[in-house]
């Protein structure tokens, strides 16, 4: 997410480093390249000069000011705080307050409505404590109406369809005094959507916003779609006038220009970020956070959160009590990992951590990256998993054959489980749960 932009941002930052302070003319010169790289993410000239305007005004107006600041430092600030104003400023929150609550869902056929609506459910679900109902309203498409249902199953919350129907808004009305008779507080509304903006659909959607009257109406839009993105949300909101906006497959190959492009454009917040297919890979957008990730500052803040959801806290002092004792073993190691994995993608965690983007670009890490780990310890019977010592040549070949790994393979992962479990019994005067991310980093995930 991001990567040419963050490269191209840093080469400029470096670049100043060189020099004792901020002048018009490296100023002038790094304002070119910080323009050039933001068109390159398919941000819009107009905007992309704006914005650079300002953090030449900036720039400027500091250099004769704040002389014992180094000037990469100094334009890696003014730059920040410039891309935090262009993105909102602020997280803005969704309304779900209502008897219930109706959140309607809008955007183009593919941008990810179907798998945003489930996500959304999910996460005020689990996150908020609310009761959503889904609604199947795409009365075109059979598929979106199974992929609906089948999202609800997964996550445990209802959908409500009618598939005979060919009125989106009967649908949906209906389901409206469905929620309301089984006590569901949010109805999420999922709406057809088309390959490209046509009249029909228009005015379908804006019939759907006209009769139900959406405490909210968010807008999905494909941010790997760039700048064509933010054309097509300028239509929708002349049109229905949506109250926030969804980034999806920001985990994709995408250049950014829509995150930067369309609160400028539309006045309006982008309020979630997506990625991925996962229903728990949805966050609340932060323009200050989004900001930190592009200029490679990390985003531990996110990191620490989606942790802490993860935390159990009875958990942790089992394994700190073990650790302790030099007794952590494979079926603590089991569980650790396991709550490692629900926090979401690895790689997209690695990038919250500041200097990880760097490091982890050209790898490939993704959510099979553990498969080895996990089936050599499965292999394991369930004495050796508790009691590691016991594991010998014997042992090891028999673990081998029933995980189709190679002795080699057996015997360097040992040895970093032994090499781990002895630098976290070292550690052990600190908290079970930093010992814990710590200590994992010694074991390789491919």
């Amino acid at each position: 997410m991001f990567q040419s932009l963050s490269d191209k941002l840093e080469g400029v930052f470096k670049t100043l480093s060189g020099d004792s302070k901020l002048t018009e003319l490296n100023i002038a010169a790094s304002i070119k390249e910080i323009r050039r790289a933001l068109v390159a993410a398919d941000v819009n000239y107009k905007i992309a000069k704006e914005f650079t305007d300002k953090v030449k005004d900036e720039a400027l107006g500091k250099s004769n000011v704040l002389k014992a600041v180094k000037p990469g430092e100094l334009m890696v600030k003014i730059v920040m705080d410039e891309l935090v104003d262009l993105m909102g400023g602020q997280s803005v929150g969704i309304n779900t307050k209502g008897n219930p609550a109706v959140i309607l869902i809008a955007g183009l056929q593919g941008s990810g409505k179907t798998t945003f609506s489930g996500k959304l459910a999910n996460y005020l679900r689990y996150k908020k404590n609310q009761r959503p109902l889904l609604v199947a309203c795409d009365v075109y498409r059979p598929a979106a109406i199974n992929q609906l249902t089948v999202l609800g199953e997964q996550i445990g919350v209802p959908v409500f369809k009618d598939e005979e129907s060919k009125s989106p808004l009967d649908i949906a009305l209906r389901a409206i005094a469905f929620a309301k008779a089984n006590s569901h507080d949010v109805v999420i509304v999922d709406t057809a959507g088309r390959l490209a903006i046509d009249e029909a659909m228009m005015k379908e959607i804006s019939g759907l916003k006209e009769g139900l009257a959406p405490q909210e109406t968010l807008f999905v839009v494909d941010s790997m779609t760039g700048q064509d993105a933010v054309n097509t949300a300028k239509t929708f909101n002349d049109t229905i006038n949506f109250d926030g906006v969804v980034l999806t497959k920001l985990d994709g190959d995408t250049r950014g220009g829509a995150a930067f492009s369309i609160k400028y454009t539309v006045g309006k917040p982008i309020k979630f970020v997506s990625t991925g297919e996962k229903m728990d890979t949805l966050d609340v957008f932060f323009p200050e956070r989004m900001a930190q990730r592009i200029l490679g500052m990390g985003d531990i803040v996110t990191f620490v959160e989606k942790a802490q959801e993860q935390f159990d806290e009875e958990e942790a002092k089992r394994i700190e009590k073990k650790i302790r004792k030099n007794k952590f073993d494979f079926n603590d190691f089991l569980s650790q990992l396991g709550q490692i994995k629900k926090m979401g993608d690895i790689k997209s965690l690695l990038n919250m951590i500041p200097g990880m983007s760097k490091m982890t670009k050209d790898l490939d890490i993704d959510d099979k990256a553990f498969l080895k780990v996990e089936s050599i310890i499965h292999s394991m019977t369930p004495q050796e998993r508790s009691n590691p010592e016991l594991i010998n040549m014997n042992r090891k070949k028999r673990i081998s054959k029933g995980c189709g790994r190679d002795i080699h393979e057996i015997n360097l992962f040992l040895k970093q489980f032994d090499q781990m479990a002895k630098m976290m019994h070292t550690m052990s005067k600190g908290k079970g749960m930093a010992n814990m991310v710590g200590g994992m980093k010694g074991i390789r995930p491919n």
